[in-house]
């Protein structure tokens, strides 16, 4: 195990003794990602550089998310920031200490647009859905230019937006501190823009990146299975065969989904794999990870019966941050352009 690794594994003990205050106050953990930076793991080498080893970040991101899934959040937009820069311009990649948001969902009106004049640009509207509002130092966004494009811009943060919470909170993933930001009135340099129009979604990035997502929900999997063999050998009920049986379906389930997120992210991070490839395997090991976390869930509040729903159990905190994290996007169609993509494409008979 690398030194960056070593060094976050053994700040998941102090993560998960500190999530459940984060968690009831909303806080952002100014402290953990504080100790992620002096660890490497804000500048870490990513696969996209041509320098980052895949499995070492894979499971950078499941540490992360084992120990806090808030933090894992945090840290998973930071390294999709990063990827997208060094994708579209290795110059954009800065040995800097900045801790970079991505903040790509616009709010049902006034999305965020940008009007170029010289060498500058004027922003107005916002983005909702803002993990790390108010605390991250720059941010990827997208915004809509004056034809009617999607472009990217990286930003400095603390240059005039205007930071509001949510009109009602997310029951999950408190810590994250997600928001919305208003960027009305505000300018930047030209220099902010990053690659070309539609870039932002053009594959297998825009789809490919989610298992990184998928990895630090995994890191939540495997801690919500740790603390409930404590709590069950504690109770004195682990001797059930009952309570066995579904321990052993939740471990099966765990290491389905450390196994698809592993395969996912070498196949996703091989620039000579076929893009539509890359895409469909991402899509199904995220539909994997997300039905391993629910079953896990199922069966771990099953055998722990009320206890697992009351607060201040590490327990109830995990499962509602995961329930709140998985709900990504578009699902069913994920699974669909996956099944669909690899009937087309069969696996080759050895």
């Amino acid at each position: 195990m690398s030194r960056l690794l070593t060094n976050v594994a053994e700040m998941i003990p102090r993560m998960q003794e500190r999530a459940g205050a984060l968690d009831r106050d909303s806080a952002f953990p100014t402290l953990e990602i504080d100790q992620l930076r002096r660890a490497g793991a804000l500048s870490s080498p990513l696969p996209v550089s041509g320098s980052g080893n895949v499995d070492e970040l894979a499971q950078l991101l499941i540490l992360t998310g084992q120990g806090n899934l808030s933090v894992g959040r945090i840290l998973e937009a930071h390294i999709n920031a990063r990827h997208l820069m060094a994708r579209y311009d290795a110059a954009a990649i800065r040995d800097d200490d900045r801790l970079y948001a991505l903040w790509v969902t616009d709010p049902p009106s006034n999305g965020l647009t940008m009007r170029r004049f010289g060498n500058r640009i004027a922003l107005s509207g916002g983005k909702q859905f803002c993990s790390g509002a108010g605390h991250a130092t720059g941010a990827l966004v997208t915004a809509q230019d004056e034809h009617g494009n999607t472009r990217m811009l990286v930003l400095p943060l603390g240059i005039g937006e205007h930071v509001t919470q949510l009109p009602s909170p997310l029951q999950g993933m408190r810590a994250a501190v997600t928001g919305a930001v208003d960027f009305t009135g505000c300018e930047t340099s030209t220099d902010a823009i990053l690659g070309d129009p539609g870039d932002y979604l053009r594959e297998p990035d825009f789809s490919g990146g989610a298992w990184r997502g998928s990895a630090v929900a995994l890191g939540g999997l495997i801690a919500l299975i740790e603390h409930a063999v404590a709590q069950l050998r504690q109770s004195g009920r682990l001797d059930s065969p009952h309570t066995q049986s579904r321990l052993g379906q939740a471990i099966i389930a765990r290491e389905t989904g450390r196994l698809w997120v592993h395969h996912a992210a070498r196949i996703a991070e091989d620039n000579s794999e076929d893009a539509g490839h890359r895409v469909a395997t991402v899509g199904l090991a995220r539909i994997a990870v997300e039905a391993a976390c629910l079953d896990a869930m199922r069966l771990i509040q099953r055998s722990l019966g009320l206890s697992a729903f009351r607060q201040g159990n590490p327990i109830e905190l995990i499962c509602r941050d995961l329930s709140t994290y998985l709900r990504q996007p578009a699902p069913d169609e994920v699974l669909t352009e996956a099944a669909t993509w690899f009937a087309d494409h069969p696996e080759p008979t050895l």
